[in-house]
């Protein structure tokens, strides 16, 4: 399973989303439901959106794609998802702090870049 920090891997990309918290999240998640489509990124994957990002995309699985809204702390969502997932997780996600808690409960790690240059083909 890829698992996707996607506050954090929209921020990696000074591009604006800031403004459009809500649109960056459903680009995300339409760019990562394409990849899977074209077979760049291989399923099943699970976003996980916290605050504002929320409304960029329903919760509920789309084409191989899950999206979770956290009721909190994103982070603490994303542990909760690594650390009940059967095989093998790769979190996504250059946060040293939720890396280090991923490593914990034995999920591989990588940073945006693995993704975002999976999404640009």
């Amino acid at each position: 399973m890829i698992l996707v920090d996607a506050a954090n891997v929209v921020g990696s990309r000074p591009d604006g989303w800031w403004r459009d918290r809500p649109g960056a999240a459903r680009t995300l998640v339409e760019r990562i439901r394409t990849a899977v489509g074209d077979h760049r990124v291989v399923a099943p994957v699970v976003v996980v959106l916290e605050g504002a990002a929320r409304g960029g995309a329903e919760a509920g699985e789309v084409d191989g794609v899950r999206v979770v809204h956290a009721p909190g702390s994103g982070d603490d969502t994303l542990i909760s998802v690594a650390s009940s997932a059967p095989g093998l997780v790769t979190l996504v996600s250059a946060d040293r702090a939720l890396r280090r808690r991923a490593g914990e409960v034995g999920a591989e790690v990588v940073g945006p870049r693995w993704l975002t240059g999976l999404l640009d083909g």
